[in-house]
């Protein structure tokens, strides 16, 4: 009780100095829910900085983001925390621009202020708008930073089938990857070479359909007996409300060496590190096989569905139509046994190299340069209201 009196007094002080800036410095206000979601500001962040001088206020939910202790050039950070204060932080908010991460803006709790001029959706996954997301997920954003042609698609169909006035979608393309891509290169040499046995990254989503919660983790006793390098990479949301789950698989096979359950999902190291993914219908897979070009073993666990009409729209999601072109599937039944289907998939890395950087190269928007081109986009939005 006493901790959650403190978070509260503490995270109201911090709404009333942001509430005390000028409005000039409430121009383009950044709300994050978390550092895990910092790779897909920090670029924007940091071209709207270094190429235009543009500040922006970062409200986040999260009393260890390093943004708060750790000073980012242009950058003035509060604590709003994920209770009271950051509800009535919103309803009230006055700012020219509001961008986040997060969906479903006015369907929950967080809810549009009439004194926010615009609101802006980057996205934190590559995966498609419409059927890992609730239907209006996205409804109520004025402007998209979009990373592929496929999320466009998408909206405007949605904008079409329920009579939405067009948003402002602008062809961004997705930071995050990039930063995957240029850690890569700055390593002398892939750390995935220098092991005997392969470094498998096990990446599942979250829910009742998801590869933990459907199957629990007997699979991964073959994966480690057979010496494989074996990395458990839980969602954010997993950690969340899942803990004793995941400290019990921790507790299973902390004896083996080849083991290890990572808990800063923020961090590329064990992206890096992986020659394959097992995953489900996580964004993850569209990450890695794009930023290391390496296959995905895909389980076939039940679609990731959080709105039962996405068939309506006609357009089959992202993640779903490339999946054969990543990787391999395996069926639930034979998850317990994927060492072989490991072993196939890593015979022929040129053939898979090959077809990714294809169809990332078509599905990406501005590889690169996101950061500065969603920079430039960002400020001509503020000229709207400026000029």
């Amino acid at each position: 009780m006493f901790n959650a009196i403190s978070d509260f007094l503490h995270a109201l002080r911090e709404w009333r100095k942001f509430k005390a800036l000028p409005g000039k410095k409430r121009a383009l206000v950044v709300y994050s829910e978390g550092q895990v979601y910092w790779p897909h500001f920090e670029p924007l962040i940091d071209f709207l900085w270094q190429e235009h001088q543009q500040e922006v206020v970062y409200l986040t939910s999260d009393k260890h983001d390093p943004v708060l202790y750790q000073p980012v050039p242009g950058v003035t950070p509060f604590y709003i925390g994920f209770g009271s204060v950051r509800t009535l932080a919103f309803a009230v908010m006055k700012a020219t621009i509001v961008l986040m991460t997060m969906p479903d803006l006015q369907t929950y709790y967080i809810k549009r202020s009439p004194h926010v001029k615009e609101y802006v959706y980057v996205h934190h996954a590559m995966m498609s708008c419409h059927m890992a997301y609730l239907p209006a997920a996205f409804d109520h954003f004025d402007t998209i930073l979009s990373t592929g042609p496929y999320q466009i698609d998408e909206i405007r169909a949605r904008e079409k089938q329920v009579g939405l006035p067009a948003k402002n979608l602008i062809e961004h393309g997705y930071g995050r990857l990039e930063a995957l891509i240029k850690e890569l290169a700055s390593v002398s040499r892939p750390q995935s070479g220098a092991r005997d046995q392969p470094c498998v990254l096990v990446a599942p989503s979250w829910g009742k359909n998801a590869l933990l919660d459907r199957l629990g983790s007997d699979f991964l006793e073959p994966l480690l007996s057979a010496g494989f390098h074996v990395i458990l990479r839980p969602h954010p949301q997993t950690w969340r409300i899942q803990r004793p789950m995941l400290e019990s698989i921790n507790v299973r096979y902390k004896a083996y060496e080849n083991f290890t359950l990572e808990d800063n999902v923020a961090s590329k190291e064990s992206l890096l590190k992986a020659d394959v993914m097992i995953s489900d219908w996580s964004g993850a897979p569209l990450e890695f096989a794009f930023a290391r070009l390496k296959p995905v073993l895909f389980v076939d666990v039940p679609r990731k569905v959080n709105n039962p009409g996405y068939e309506n729209i006609g357009i089959e999601p992202f993640e779903a139509r490339v999946r054969e072109s990543l990787g391999a599937a395996v069926t639930e039944a034979d998850a317990g046994n994927m060492v072989e289907a490991i072993q196939a998939v890593l015979k022929d890395q040129d053939k898979w190299e090959e077809r990714i950087r294809a169809i990332r190269d078509t599905s990406v928007y501005n590889l690169g340069k996101s950061g500065s081109v969603g920079a430039k986009a960002l400020m001509e939005r503020l000229a709207v209201y400026q000029g």
